[in-house]
C-alpha cells in the first residue's frame, strides 16, 4: 500500500528550490529578466494551458458525450483556438522571438523528420536526437 505521506515527503525532496521557495523563486525571474518578459511569458505559459484545456473540452463532449458538431460549436472551438494564439503571440514576445521564424523552425522540424513530406509512423517513433 502506498503512503501518500512518504510520498509527499519525496515530492517534497525533489522539488526544486525555485518551485517551493520565494526567495529562490524571485532570484530566478530577476536573473532570468535580464533576458525575456517572464511576467509576460508566465502568463502566456499558463494562459495557453488553461485555453487548450477549455478547447479540448468541446471535442472531448463531442466524441464521448454526444454532444453535436454545431455552427455554434464550431464556433466556440474557433474563439478558443484565437484565445491560444494569442497566448501564443504574447510567449513569442516575451522571448523576443520573430513568430514567423518560430513557424519557419516548425516547418524545418517536421521537414526533417518526413522527409518524403508524408507522415510515417516509423519516423515518428524513431526520431534522431536533435528532433525534441
Amino acid at each position: 500500500m502506498i503512503d501518500l505521506k512518504q510520498y509527499q515527503s519525496f515530492v517534497t525532496a525533489v522539488t526544486s528550490d525555485p518551485s517551493s521557495n520565494i526567495d529562490s523563486f524571485n532570484d530566478r525571474v530577476t536573473a532570468l529578466s535580464t533576458q525575456i518578459n517572464v511576467p509576460l511569458l508566465l502568463t502566456s505559459a499558463i494562459g495557453m494551458a488553461a485555453e487548450i484545456g477549455e478547447f479540448c473540452e468541446i471535442p472531448k463532449k463531442m466524441l464521448f458525450q454526444g454532444k453535436p458538431l454545431t455552427d455554434d460549436t464550431l464556433f466556440h472551438m474557433k474563439r478558443e483556438l484565437g484565445d491560444v494564439i494569442w497566448y501564443w503571440m504574447n510567449a513569442c514576445t516575451a522571448l523576443n522571438l520573430n513568430p514567423d521564424d518560430v513557424i519557419q523552425e516548425n516547418i524545418t522540424k517536421l521537414e526533417s523528420r518526413y522527409p518524403g513530406g508524408t507522415f510515417n509512423v516509423y519516423a515518428s517513433e524513431h526520431r534522431v536526437a536533435t528532433d525534441i
